[in-house]
């Protein structure tokens, strides 16, 4: 007890001195700061003040305070925006962020959920594990969608069809057993899709009046023009027009540059071509009506023979069928 009072006093004669008082304040201040790890000069950006135990222990303005659990410790952290399963509260002193309830994934506040947990289906910001009547569960959205049409396999709403039952066609949320007009059925999509029209381009110009291949030689001829396909036609879509014309032409005939006695040969190998058909037509004529005559001559022949041999024939059945007589028959013996 006496020892505490002189230490008390010699603070106080201390003390009278400002210099000394003030130095002794400032130390005391600095072993607080150094013992309970507070500092303003934090690391983290979104930090006003932190510890080195407990992260941020206050944040800038527009910043959330979360508390991130670590083990059986609570470090503090500074953000912009409210992780998912919180919402974040604003007040004059702090701002926080604040656990959803448990059965929501994400939440705008303590009462509106905007997304449910497994399990649990949203309808009208509540999490619920059944729907209300009218409406079934949708596990893919975890929500109370409305109940599909008979058309339809699965649904967003009673409007809009996501898949189609089997054989259907499907176009803008709807189910179709045959295809709406400029549309097609796709087999392999299931899907109603737009026709697609076959489309050309400008017709060429008109080619050089030709025949069999030459410009000259000829008085008529041909001319041809051809025009692109840019676009070619779905399988019931409209078909490509034609994308090539032909059309005759008069030209003024001009003999081919040395082309004289190339047409006069062909001209004399043409004609020596006609005489040997013809000249072969009519030994083939003739050839066939020797053969004709000799056929004629072989059946005359023959019936000739034959007639012979009857005749022959006769004559020697006449003989069999008459005895001869005797001279010495009718006369009277004794």
């Amino acid at each position: 007890m006496q020892l505490q009072l002189i230490s008390f006093v010699l603070i106080i004669l201390h003390c009278m001195d400002y210099t000394g008082c003030q130095q002794h304040s400032n130390s005391r201040h600095r072993q607080h700061k150094q013992i309970s790890g507070v500092s303003s000069g934090c690391q983290q950006g979104g930090c006003l003040t932190c510890s080195d135990y407990n992260g941020c222990l206050s944040c800038k303005p527009r910043f959330f305070m979360h508390l991130e659990r670590i083990g059986m410790k609570q470090i503090g952290v500074c953000m912009t925006s409210c992780p998912p399963g919180f919402y974040g509260t604003r007040s004059p002193e702090r701002n926080t962020c604040t656990k959803c309830r448990l059965e929501c994934d994400s939440c705008f506040n303590k009462n509106f959920c905007t997304r449910c947990r497994a399990g649990f289906y949203l309808h009208l910001g509540k999490c619920q594990e059944n729907c209300p009547e009218g409406l079934v569960r949708s596990d893919t959205q975890r929500e109370c969608v409305p109940k599909c049409p008979a058309e339809c396999e699965s649904c967003v709403s009673s409007e809009t069809c996501t898949h189609c039952r089997s054989g259907l066609y499907q176009l803008n949320g709807r189910c179709h057993h045959v295809c709406p007009e400029d549309y097609e059925p796709n087999e392999k999509l299931m899907e109603c899709t737009p026709q697609v029209h076959c489309e050309v381009g400008e017709w060429s110009e008109w080619s050089p009046c030709s025949r069999s291949g030459r410009t000259c030689g000829f008085k008529r001829g041909q001319e041809t023009r051809t025009r692109q396909v840019l676009q070619y036609s779905s399988p019931f879509g409209k078909p490509c027009p034609e994308i090539s014309e032909i059309k005759e032409c008069l030209v003024k005939r001009r003999k081919c540059p040395g082309a004289g006695p190339r047409r006069k040969n062909e001209r004399r190998e043409r004609r020596n071509r006609n005489n040997r058909k013809d000249k072969d037509s009519q030994e083939g004529r003739r050839e066939r009506k020797r053969e004709r005559e000799r056929e004629r001559e072989r059946d005359t022949g023959e019936r000739e023979d034959s007639d012979s041999r009857n005749k022959t024939e006769h004559r020697h059945r006449r003989g069999h069928d008459t005895e001869p007589v005797s001279p010495y028959d009718g006369l009277i013996q004794w």
